[in-house]
């Protein structure tokens, strides 16, 4: 599945322009599902069932959007500016090779004042989204005919290997989640189960975890295990919540997570020697896992992360090991799932 992934990292979709990635994830899905349908919110959603009548069902979930950029304007000599869409770094801007999609596709540079321009002020703080327009090489006349304000503008490139296991690209947060899912999927091909597995890749995380509640609301699953990023180690140190690359998937464990299922996942992975590290969370874990917790009548819920150096840029980087970590464990979890001993955790 690297190949997917590095296939998956060189499309758009843009948080609410999903449909650039789509088609794409439409057809891995149909590898592994009986049926995939898009809802009326941009979600995708897969469902490989048992056979069993009245089946429950186990949900699991990654976010298929990434962060871009919007046309604001075009001013009168053919640059054009933009606003952010999710949580764009404004430092990395400046140079950066984008796509504006307009009624065609055109092939832009960032560009800011030169360092040589700046006064002494400037030249110690980043510059401002304001103060930044994209060139394509156009007139205004020219331009204004093929974009218009509110087209998405997303990055250009894609990923590559950086030797032989870690991979550096764009959209990386969440596309290796949507493909530890496939992993998982694909572990779990000839295995019988008691109950449905509903995979819903998830639109609109880069915006407040959107999709995510509106797809948990409509599938109302039994369980639901959601794959995210989290933070890789730099060469800056960090803190206790930052994963060394290689080193397996990460838990999550906190008010967030089902203890159940934290439980379970630490049990199976031991057992089948399924590298993982912890990660405390004593709230918020920032992911879809908090929006899909409290939808419908309330979902037990786990969180696995993939640590990813260099969050919400164009090079993320990761190690291609923790995502197949991530897929494996997604399965043993899965295929160790008692229902009946989830559903009276909380009785007394």
């Amino acid at each position: 599945m690297k190949k997917e992934l590095l296939d998956l990292s060189a499309l758009g979709g843009i948080s609410g322009f999903e449909s650039a990635v789509g088609p794409k994830v439409r057809a891995l899905l149909e590898l592994f599902c009986d049926s995939v349908t898009e809802d009326r919110f941009g979600n995708l959603i897969g469902i490989r069932p048992c056979g069993k009548k009245n089946a429950k069902k186990v949900m699991i979930e990654a976010h298929i959007d990434g962060i871009g950029l919007m046309v604001k304007d075009i001013d009168e000599r053919g640059f054009i500016t933009f606003t952010n869409i999710g949580g764009v770094d404004t430092r990395i801007l400046p140079a950066q090779e984008v796509i504006v999609c307009g009624k065609k596709e055109l092939f832009g540079v960032i560009g800011a004042k030169p360092p040589h321009l700046l006064s002494p002020d400037e030249a110690d703080k980043p510059a401002k989204m304001s103060d930044m327009a994209i060139d394509v090489g156009l007139s205004a006349e020219e331009v204004r005919k093929l974009v218009t304000p509110g087209d998405m503008i997303t990055f250009a490139g894609g990923a590559k290997e950086l030797g032989k296991k870690v991979i550096s690209g764009k959209y990386l947060d969440d596309r290796a989640g949507l493909v530890s899912l496939l992993l998982c999927l694909k572990e779990l091909e000839k295995k019988t189960l008691d109950f449905d597995v509903v995979v819903l890749a998830a639109a609109q995380e880069e915006v407040g975890c959107r999709g995510a509640r509106v797809g948990a609301e409509h599938i109302a699953p039994d369980v639901a295990l959601v794959v995210d990023v989290c933070h890789g180690n730099t060469e800056d140190g960090g803190t206790d919540s930052i994963f060394k690359l290689g080193e397996g998937t990460v838990l999550s464990l906190g008010p967030n997570i089902h203890p159940y299922l934290s439980f379970l996942a630490q049990d199976v992975a031991d057992k089948q020697k399924i590298k993982y590290k912890l990660d405390v969370d004593g709230g918020d874990t920032g992911t879809d896992a908090w929006e899909i917790q409290v939808a419908a009548e309330g979902i037990p819920t786990m969180l696995l992360s993939i640590p990813l150096r260099y969050m919400h840029t164009t090079v993320e980087t990761l190690s291609y090991d923790d995502v197949v970590a991530t897929g494996k464990l997604l399965a043993a979890v899965i295929e160790n799932l008692d229902l009946e001993v989830l559903s009276c955790y909380y009785q007394i």
